[in-house]
């Protein structure tokens, strides 16, 4: 019997191709109960794609809170990406830091931040990325503008916002217009607008150039686009990767 060490040559191979198997296997995200209606809103996968985020990237999430989109983000980007949780809510970073440390994702780091500085470090990120909470920010310019130097040379910042003339709660929402104005005021320009959810808006933006030489700051100048894409039904909420658990609701609304 060809052995190795001691070990018979049959019984190697299970261990390798188990342990193999075992390194390789993707988390498993459990969506909980009152994340359900909002990834009706904002499909996890859909909004990940239209970011462009792939494998391999570091991204930075601005108002983290529990992890409700931060799980999708940490999959997406793989072993070899990683994602920075931010949030001034410490209680809320460490749920979800549990969740990650029982899902298995190893390439989540939080960070407690504060209203105006998120405290990325510089030139880490491919992408800064925010949803569901810049109408919730105290100070959102002063906040924006800090992001700045946390973004790689050819880095993004992609926000998804309510926009006031779609949204149910028009009080937690913006218009286009004031929201490229604020962008611009924080040192941005935003390239592209997505329309296609159901209340929110996708918005892709990019640090101002020095030879710019001023932006058309309405919102009818920039690329707007509407996909054909509708809202799943409830019972395709996930993928063969999620499932939802019983957990319940929390204070945070990420």
């Amino acid at each position: 019997m060809c052995t190795f060490r001691g070990i018979p040559a049959s019984v190697l191979f299970l261990l390798l191709t188990h342990a193999n198997g075992f390194a390789w296997q993707e988390p498993r995200i459990e969506v909980e109960t009152w994340e359900v209606r909002i990834n009706l809103r904002q499909p996890p996968a859909k909004v990940i794609d239209t970011i462009g985020l792939k494998p391999g990237m570091v991204i930075g999430e601005v108002g983290a809170g529990g992890g409700r989109i931060t799980l999708w983000l940490a999959q997406r980007v793989g072993p070899n990406g990683h994602v920075y949780a931010n949030d001034i809510d410490e209680k809320a970073l460490r749920h979800l830091k549990t969740r990650c440390e029982k899902a298995g994702f190893m390439n989540v780091t939080t960070i407690v931040g504060t209203v105006t500085e998120p405290r990325f470090q510089p030139h880490s990120l491919d992408i800064a990325f925010v949803t569901n909470t810049y109408h919730h920010l105290e100070k959102p310019i002063e906040l924006v503008k800090n992001l700045l130097p946390s973004l790689k040379e050819n880095g993004i910042l992609a926000i998804i916002e309510r926009d006031a003339d779609r949204a149910v709660s028009r009080e937690e929402a913006t218009s286009k217009d004031d929201f490229v104005r604020q962008m611009a005021a924080a040192g941005f320009d935003v390239i592209r607008i997505e329309t296609f959810l159901q209340e929110d808006n996708i918005y892709i933006a990019r640090p101002k150039q020095v030879n710019d030489g001023g932006s058309d700051l309405s919102a009818s100048a920039i690329r707007v686009r509407k996909s054909s894409w509708q809202r799943p039904p409830a019972k395709r909420i996930g993928d063969s990767t999620s499932r939802t658990t019983s957990t319940p609701s929390s204070t945070w609304d990420r």
